[in-house]
Parts: structure tokens; C-alpha cells; sequence
């Protein structure tokens, strides 16, 4: 990478000055003279406004998951990438979903510029590198039915919008997050979500309302593209995976709630089920065996709703 002159330095500088989220609030340059509670009701009343501009973009954050979902169906994985702030909220949602909702390690990936270290240590430069981006994608061996999701609160950075334009190239689905209107990575993405929070209580800190905008769309993505993939019943995370005493009790808990069964016969569905909530669940309410039942979630692509259908439950 070439080392940056005065004019870049420059250009960069009235790019920033274009950007909603860079923004300077002259009201707010005496913020550091209140009291404690008042900036923390200040700071509270600027992420009330979160959600609505969240509200604002739905048909297209919609429109994204079902493209996704689709997808998913066939095979294809949901790839996050994004640096600093963006990136570590990408790895993070990422992280959550072999827990929540049973997915195999690589079927969510959360791809942060620098790699892991980044995650605490800033990585100079890697920000500002397409070619980073694309190098780490083919390194994941990128196909048609996988999804690549640019992050990137200014909607600018370089290596979000790498991510996304090499993805479309190769075939895959693309989606830009944003939260400033009319940026470059909605552009370059197939589906462009921009949520336009406005100017930080502190000057170009997009850790703050970007990123708590951030996070509601990613768990969107993620949990509603779950759902649609039949990990869900209802509202119950029927895929969890029980992996330590807290989730192993709320697996008996869920198994309980879905069928009303006394504790002995969840304990024996569990048990005959090797853990598998859906298929404990499916087991009780259908009245099979555990063998029974896997062969029924199969047949009905681990949809349990359409496999208790399919059994005449």
C-alpha cells in the first residue's frame, strides 16, 4: 500500500464532512459540563431514536433475509465483513448462531479486517484494503448460494465494500449495511440497507447509535433467516444446543413448554433423542419413537411444524 500524501489526507477529510454520522453537534460541545445522570439521559434519548430509523428500512432488511433464507435452504452460508466496530459486531452475531440455533461452525462466519487479533488490537491499514477482503473471502472457497454482508457504518470503508463487490462477482448474494444514505456499499450490494441514525453524541463515535443499529439489523438477519429455516417453533429455539448446564436446563424447559409433558417423559424424549430438542418435542407430541421422528424432521428439511403436519399431530 502506498503511504497516503497531503491530498488524500484532504480528500478523505471532506469525504468525512459529507457523512451523517461524522457530523459535529455544536448543542451538544458543552456536553462534558452536565452532570453525570444528564449525559446519561442525553446519550438515552439519542438511542431511543435507534429503532425508528431501524423501522424505516424493513422492507428492505425483508427483502434481504428472505434472499438469504433461500439461500441457506440450498446450502449456502451468511458471511459478515466489516472492521472495527462493524466487524467485531459481525463476528459476534456470527459466534451466537452454532449455540442458539445448531448451525455448524462455518455456516455463519463473521470476517473482521485484520483477522482475530483485530477483535481487541486495532490492524493498521486493514481497513483500508479491497484486496484484503477479497483474499479472505477466497480463502472461505466462496460459491453461488452463500451471502455476503458488507458492515460498515460510514459506508465507505474499503474493505466492507471489497467483501461485497468480489462476493458479486463470484455469483454470491450481496447486502450492504450502512448508516449513512446514499453510501457506496449499498450501491455495490444487491440489496442495500442503510439506516441513517444521524450524528453521534460524541463527534464520528459510530460504537455508539451506528452500532447499536448495527446489531438490531445483524440479529435480524440472523434470527429471522433461522426461523424461516425451521429452527424455531413458534418462539422456542427448538435447534439450541445444549452445550453447558444453563442451556441443558432450558432445553428441558423448551421441550416443556412445546408439549406440556410431565418431567418424566421429557427426561425419557431427551434421553431417546440424544439431546435433540425438535426431535424430543416431535417424539412426544407425534406420539413416535426418537428414530421415528429424526426420519420425520428429514423428510421435512428439520421443519418441525411440517413434520408434526406430516405425522398427523
Amino acid at each position: 500500500m502506498s503511504p497516503s500524501t497531503d491530498s488524500d489526507y484532504t480528500e478523505l477529510r471532506r469525504e468525512l464532512e459529507t457523512l451523517t454520522t461524522e457530523a459535529f453537534r455544536p448543542e451538544l460541545s458543552e456536553i462534558d459540563r452536565l452532570s453525570t445522570l444528564e449525559i446519561a439521559r442525553t446519550m438515552n434519548a439519542e438511542d431511543a431514536t435507534v429503532p425508528a430509523a431501524v423501522a424505516a428500512q424493513l422492507p428492505a432488511i425483508a427483502a434481504a433475509i428472505d434472499d438469504i433464507a433461500e439461500r441457506m435452504a440450498r446450502g449456502g452460508r451468511l458471511l459478515y465483513a466489516g472492521a472495527g466496530t462493524a466487524g467485531r459486531l459481525g463476528v459476534l452475531d456470527a459466534s451466537e448462531c452454532p449455540p442458539t440455533f445448531n448451525t455448524e461452525p462455518g455456516q455463519v462466519v463473521g470476517l473482521i479486517a485484520g483477522g482475530p487479533a483485530a477483535m481487541v488490537t486495532a490492524v493498521e491499514g486493514a481497513e483500508d484494503s479491497r484486496a484484503l477482503a477479497a483474499a479472505d473471502l477466497d480463502a472461505l472457497a466462496l460459491g453461488p448460494d452463500d451471502t455476503v454482508v458488507g458492515v460498515s457504518a460510514s459506508g465507505r470503508t474499503p474493505y466492507a465494500i471489497g467483501a461485497v463487490e468480489h462476493a458479486r462477482s463470484l455469483g454470491a448474494l450481496t447486502v450492504g449495511l450502512s448508516c449513512n444514505a446514499h453510501s457506496a456499499l449499498a450501491a455495490a450490494a444487491e440489496h442495500g440497507i442503510e439506516v441513517v441514525v444521524g450524528p453521534e453524541l460524541l463527534t464520528g463515535s459510530t460504537r455508539l447509535k451506528s452500532g447499536t443499529a448495527q446489531k438490531l439489523v445483524l440479529n435480524m438477519l440472523s434470527t429471522i433467516t433461522m426461523i424461516r429455516l425451521g429452527k424455531t417453533y413458534g418462539n422456542l429455539m427448538v435447534d439450541v444446543r445444549a452445550s453447558n448446564e444453563k442451556l441443558r436446563a432450558r432445553s428441558r424447559r423448551i421441550v416443556a413448554l412445546a408439549t406440556r409433558a410431565p418431567d418424566a417423559t421429557i427426561e425419557a424424549a431427551l434421553a431417546a433423542a440424544d439431546g435433540e430438542v425438535k426431535q424430543a418435542i416431535l417424539a412426544i407430541l407425534a406420539d413416535v419413537d426418537a428414530a421415528t421422528a429424526a426420519r420425520l424432521l428429514a423428510k421435512s428439511n428439520g421443519h418441525l411444524r411440517a413434520a408434526l403436519e406430516s405425522a398427523g399431530a
